[in-house]
């Protein structure tokens, strides 16, 4: 296995990922509003998930969905290194990642261009100081309605029970459109739902080995 040090290496090379410092991303970021254009080179929906960690859920989609674009974001390089080493390899040219931090989120993307937004296992930022912090706070939801289409699905997947309740009054506060919900998604999925259950995020198979049980809600912000 690499060390850090040669991951962040590769990751300034890899073709698929983009990085920028932790204080803003350039005013006039030439990829935003034309990421099928110039990067995906495709007219395909664009998917993100946010906070991806080693890109299970990126990669994992994109080997379901070739008929999709998958761009995973997260702040920390050398766990997006894995993902975007695997697509690599494995030649998933609808396949994207971005170090960055998910404040700067609305700045990457412009109006329309995303189709579908997934929150796996984000920090879920329990103490009430840090409640502007948490990826469903409606902050965060205002960032992407900036570039999320009308009617495009967000899922939160969580072990918190904290945020998957927060999320809920979040949903009913704001008169969203809650389509579906579990507090136990591996007892609870329906059969036409089972792609749910199917990827599993390195965290995920940690907590669903521990017997913890995992949360999902899927909503539109319109």
């Amino acid at each position: 296995m690499p060390s850090k040090q040669e991951k962040f290496a590769d990751f300034e090379t890899f073709t698929n990922c983009l990085s920028f410092g932790f204080d803003t991303i350039p005013q006039g970021f030439a990829l935003k509003g034309k990421w099928r254009e110039l990067q995906l080179k495709n007219e395909n929906p664009v998917v993100l998930e946010l906070g991806c960690g080693r890109g299970e859920y990126t990669v994992g989609l994109a080997e379901e969905h070739p008929d999709k674009n998958y761009i995973g974001v997260d702040v920390k390089g050398n766990r997006i290194w894995t993902g975007a080493k695997h697509a690599i390899d494995n030649k998933l040219n609808n396949v994207a990642f971005i170090r960055t931090r998910i404040d700067f989120i609305d700045h990457c993307f412009g109006t329309n261009e995303v189709d579908e937004i997934w929150i796996t296992f984000p920090d879920p930022q329990p103490q009430k100081t840090r409640e502007r912090k948490r990826l469903t706070h409606t902050l965060f939801l205002n960032r992407y309605k900036k570039f999320l289409k009308p009617g495009g699905l967000i899922h939160l997947k969580t072990d918190s029970t904290s945020l998957y309740e927060y999320t809920l009054e979040v949903i009913e506060k704001n008169n969203l459109q809650l389509i579906w919900h579990t507090n136990n998604l591996y007892q609870n999925c329906p059969a036409d739902r089972q792609e749910l259950i199917k990827i599993k995020t390195y965290y995920e198979k940690l907590f669903t080995d521990k017997g913890e049980d995992v949360k999902y809600i899927q909503f539109r912000l319109a």
